[in-house]
């Protein structure tokens, strides 16, 4: 049985990634690609460097860290079984729940202060029309009819 064997630009183009992406991830120890040819100059991919590609790219996504996408990934490559790939995996999403409920708190709360301010800004706007209005009425009546104008 072969395994299957990948190069840097198919999986980028794969996954919609640059060269320099996957590179990246591979120095942050994410990937392990062989090295082959003239002085190991070209990576190549294994089928598991591609599932941790997808992995790191879908908890990119999903908004974790890389320590965390790291983490997870080994756990993944654990002979601990299941459990605590499940747990762990369940514990970082339910820390990245209640950071994004604390930002949609914020988020929130900032909107009906824009609102509030929103409708001061045309209360204060209108006003000031309304009363340029009334100025503008009274300097065309005529002058020996303005003390009349209320």
């Amino acid at each position: 049985m072969t395994d299957t064997r990948y190069t840097i630009t198919e999986l980028a183009r794969e996954f919609e990634v640059t060269p320099r992406a996957i590179r990246f991830y591979e120095n942050q120890g994410l990937l392990t690609p062989a090295r082959v040819g003239t002085n190991g100059m070209r990576r190549v991919y294994s089928a598991r460097d591609r599932t941790r590609l997808k992995l790191t790219l879908r908890g990119k996504r999903l908004g974790f860290t890389l320590l965390e996408v790291s983490r997870l990934l080994d756990l993944y490559d654990s002979p601990t079984g299941t459990a605590a790939q499940l747990h762990a995996f369940l514990d970082t999403i339910a820390a990245h729940r209640a950071v994004l409920t604390r930002q949609l708190d914020d988020l929130n709360a900032t909107l009906a202060e824009l609102s509030a301010y929103e409708t001061q800004g045309r209360a204060l706007l209108s006003a000031n029309v309304e009363k340029r209005t009334r100025k503008a009425a009274v300097s065309t009546v005529p002058t020996e009819t303005r003390a009349k104008v209320p």
